[in-house]
């Protein structure tokens, strides 16, 4: 799975409009007008390449940080801390597992909440499981959450807030 696809479910499943998700890339440092909107959410086809807009890690992550300012407001910086969060996406870091982190700070979902949604993207995780793919990378209990785990995850967010 793709950042484009990852965006694109995340969209459907949280009902956001394009004037929003405007507004969360430029919370996250990320300059997208209106009309690149439709660019990014088109999933990648060999025919289509020339009217897509490739969503790399930089992209997905800001908008992410841009999604967590959006939901939760803009965090009061104590003296020597940026404003703008560092990016937290490494060449070889998994996305995956930072979606999950990220949408959980976003949305101040419990662990039950997490558990639940992915119950209703028809997929069982134990605390245990869901406890390591939300462990820093390097952790020696840290799971890499894989597109499965990702897709079940952004399905039972679409169940959960769409109906």
């Amino acid at each position: 799975m793709d950042n484009n696809d990852i965006l694109i479910r995340l969209r459907y499943a949280l009902d956001i409009k394009n004037s929003d998700m405007v507004e969360i890339f430029n919370f996250g440092g990320e300059e997208v007008t209106i009309a690149e909107i439709p660019k990014i959410l088109t999933k990648t086809d060999a025919y289509e390449a020339e009217n897509q807009i490739k969503c790399n890690n930089s992209m997905l992550d800001s908008f992410l940080n841009g999604f967590i300012i959006f939901k939760r407001g803009k965090r009061d910086s104590k003296r020597g801390e940026l404003d703008t969060p560092e990016p937290s996406l490494k060449k070889s870091a998994n996305v995956n597992n930072l979606l999950l982190k990220k949408v959980k700070i976003a949305l101040s979902l419990t662990t039950e909440d997490m558990l639940d949604i992915f119950e209703k993207g028809d997929i069982i995780v134990t605390k245990g499981e869901l406890g390591a793919l939300l462990r820093k990378e390097g952790h020696k209990n840290y799971k890499e959450c894989g597109d499965n785990f990702a897709r079940k995850f952004l399905k039972g967010l679409a169940v959960k807030y769409r109906g």
